[in-house]
């Protein structure tokens, strides 16, 4: 489900205990503001929760050009004064950074530290100097034949040079983002789908592979002509700067495209551009959302649905006085089209702690220092990150901060409303899908935020719940579940994905983009998520929300995170288990969550028949628990437990996304297929050999 929900939680929240964030791949996602009383707070820390997120209740303080957005009216109004296509904004990225540099030239615009202390070394260019460099990287992109519809890769944590590939690469050509944490095959897949020409990386530098995984995926993209390397030495100081040359570690290359030093490239490049930046609407990004290996779905993303983005944060959410922490990752649709398109549109200062983020070495202990630092107003996040730092004391002066935004997993009822009487939260959510370049609605920060919703469509949206009929699709009525679906700047329908085959029976009356997520409109106009319809755990025929049992489990002191799915079984398909996350020092046991379910979830079909406790429960890089990996297990866990039972030598190798039969058991063993199937057969799950059968003879 893509939801975003956005809170901040005292301790009397049971926050889970430091994270790792596993960063298995982009994933859809949203985002939301939480919007506290000064005075409905207790202390934390020596600070007031007035301080870290002190704004007026129930509104955002609107300085310069933001706009108030109370309702569904507001959204209307937008569009009665004219149809987006009248919007006075710019139509290429280019056109837009220049006309915040012209605005803003001595402003800072984004800023970057390689290390987390508030005293390290740091680099900010103001919007004058990140408009010339971007030109120059993207003069650089055209010198090495990218032409308008050519493909720059990058495969890159967060630093400044990301910000420039990013902005040059949609400038030359198309950018693609990629995730320096999939294993190399994902990489060269992504490479491959996009037909890349150029990929910027990472140098070989300690303590990161990513130089190494996008050499060896390079290897496997014969398109990719040229690999152009960051190296993050020169945001280090003595005596580290002179370390890392002893400690870098080799980076053997087996592909044959030219390898050159970005900057070094980047520094013989005009500052202002060597070709006509057109001014049209056109493809400027491709972001990955697959997850399966070698099977990436890649959307498409035009220049005005990423323009309509920062239209809609420039509008309603920043100014040039805003000062946004965001250590979230540039290869995913949060970071570069809400935030970073925001602070484009409205002059924002963008800053990147650490190329990991909240996931970077200290980033957790010295943030508090680090938003003092940097006088932050906003603070971006993910709900495990804010809760760790609310693990920390606020050991620092943070009375800037202004605002929190959150992207994550649906936040249960139960536990928001934990939050509120602990806390005075109030929280206002939203909604967005990578899809349709991102935002889709949000709760109106200036006016009534509904407990559970995801608000109201942004102005230029439409929302429209279908469901199946005898007739096809059809509109629901009014709080009746259905589809999904939306029509937006940032749809555009037809073309999302770059794969043609999968845009079949992707939209709704050829215009509105059908989400898979499951919702219904209140009569006062208002979205609300109810499921996602490929999460739906099938029992029998009878569909079950995941969110009861999940919800259920969130209510216990024990239980950080929960993730229900569906495990594999020969009689009903399907039957309900949940693998659980404790807080730290929890003492829960599998018996005791399970007697916990069976007085706790509403529906007897739901009730979990099996409950497992992870360390950690596998999480996308922005924080959500990640199910396929859950399913995998699960399949797994079952399929043994059946060979076994049938006194079978035979176990599942591993589990494989296949881009036809979807996950596949794969299962070596020295039994027959006729035995195997004997056991097998009878669950929904295909299997397949995973090793060739061995000779018995030794042969």
């Amino acid at each position: 489900m893509r939801v975003w929900r956005g809170y901040n939680s005292p301790t009397e929240l049971r926050p889970p205990k430091r994270h790792q964030l596993d960063p298995k791949m982009s994933l859809p996602w949203a985002c939301s503001l939480v919007i506290v009383s000064q005075t409905q707070l207790p202390p934390l820390g020596g600070h007031s929760f007035s301080m870290l997120f002190g704004i007026e209740a129930g509104c955002i303080i609107n300085r310069g050009k933001k706009m108030p957005f109370a309702s569904v009216a507001d959204s209307i109004a937008f569009e009665k004064e004219m149809p987006w296509a009248d919007r006075d904004v710019p139509k290429s990225l280019f056109s837009l950074l220049t006309q915040t540099a012209v605005k803003f030239p001595r402003h800072n615009a984004v800023s970057f530290q390689l290390l987390s202390g508030a005293q390290d070394k740091a680099e900010t260019f103001t919007w004058s100097q990140l408009q010339q460099k971007t030109a120059q990287a993207a003069n650089l992109f055209r010198s090495l034949g990218v032409g308008p519809q050519d493909v720059v890769a990058y495969v890159l944590p967060n630093c400044n040079e990301t910000v420039l590939a990013l902005l040059g690469g949609a400038t030359a050509g198309v950018v693609s983002p990629v995730n320096p944490l999939l294993d190399p095959a994902q990489i060269a897949a992504v490479l491959r789908e996009t037909n890349a020409k150029v990929v910027v990386t990472l140098k070989a530098f300690p303590k990161t592979d990513v130089a190494q995984n996008t050499a060896q995926a390079v290897a496997e993209a014969p398109n990719v002509h040229t690999v152009l390397e960051i190296d993050l030495n020169r945001y280090l100081t003595p005596p580290k700067k002179w370390l890392v040359p002893l400690l870098r570690p080799k980076n053997p290359i087996s592909h044959q495209a030219k390898v050159l030093d970005f900057n070094q490239e980047l520094e013989k490049q005009n500052t202002s551009l060597d070709f006509e930046d057109i001014q049209e609407d056109r493809v400027a990004a491709l972001f990955h959302t697959g997850g399966t290996t070698g099977m990436p779905k890649v959307a498409q993303h035009l220049s005005s649905g990423i323009i309509y983005n920062g239209w809609v944060g420039a509008t309603l959410l920043f100014t040039e006085e805003d000062n946004v922490i965001c250590p979230l990752p540039l290869f995913h649709v949060l970071a570069s089209h809400v935030i970073l398109m925001a602070a484009l549109s409205s002059g924002a200062h963008v800053i990147f702690p650490t190329p990991a983020g909240y996931r970077g070495d200290g980033v957790f202990d010295n943030f508090w220092k680090l938003v003092e630092r940097w006088k932050v107003t906003f603070i971006v996040g993910v709900p495990t990150a804010i809760s760790a730092l609310m693990q920390r004391p606020v050991d620092a002066d943070i009375s800037s901060v202004k605002t929190s935004f959150s992207g994550s997993a649906p936040l249960p009822v139960e536990l928001f409303r934990r939050f509120e009487e602990a806390t005075g939260v109030t929280i206002v959510e939203g909604y967005g899908l990578t899809e349709a370049t991102c935002l889709v609605s949000g709760n109106p920060l200036d006016g009534e935020k509904k407990i559970g919703s995801i608000g109201v469509r942004f102005p230029y949206t439409d929302i429209k719940i279908v469901k199946s009929t005898d007739k096809g699709l059809v509109e629901c009525a009014t709080d009746e579940i259905g589809e999904i679906c939306i029509s937006s700047p940032g749809v555009w329908a037809g073309n999302t994905y770059t794969d043609g085959d999968k845009n079949q029976n992707l939209y709704f009356q050829d215009t509105h983009l059908r989400t898979g997520d499951l919702g219904r409109i209140d009569g006062d106009e208002y979205l609300w998520i109810t499921g996602r319809a490929k999460d739906l755990i099938i029992r029998g025929g009878h569909n079950i929300d995941p969110a009861l049992i999940e919800e259920a489990l969130l209510g216990n002191s024990d239980v950080a995170f929960a993730g229900a799915i569906g495990q594999p079984d020969a009689h009903a398909g399907e039957l309900p288990c949940v693998y659980v996350e404790l807080i730290e020092g929890a003492s829960a046991t599998k018996a005791e969550l399970l007697e916990y379910c069976l007085q706790n979830v509403p529906e007897r079909a739901a009730q979990p028949k099996h409950v497992e406790i992870m360390p950690e429960l596998p999480k996308t890089a922005v924080g959500k628990v990640f199910k396929p990996d859950l399913r995998k297990k699960a399949i797994t866990r079952v399929y043994d437990a059946a060979l076994d039972e049938a006194g079978l030598s035979a176990r599942v190798q591993t589990v494989v996304d296949d881009k036809k039969r979807g996950l596949v058991a794969q299962v070596s063993s020295d039994n027959s297929d006729d035995e195997i199937s004997a056991v097998l057969g009878g669950f929904s799950r295909p299997w397949e050999r995973g090793v060739k059968k061995a000779n018995r003879n030794g042969g």
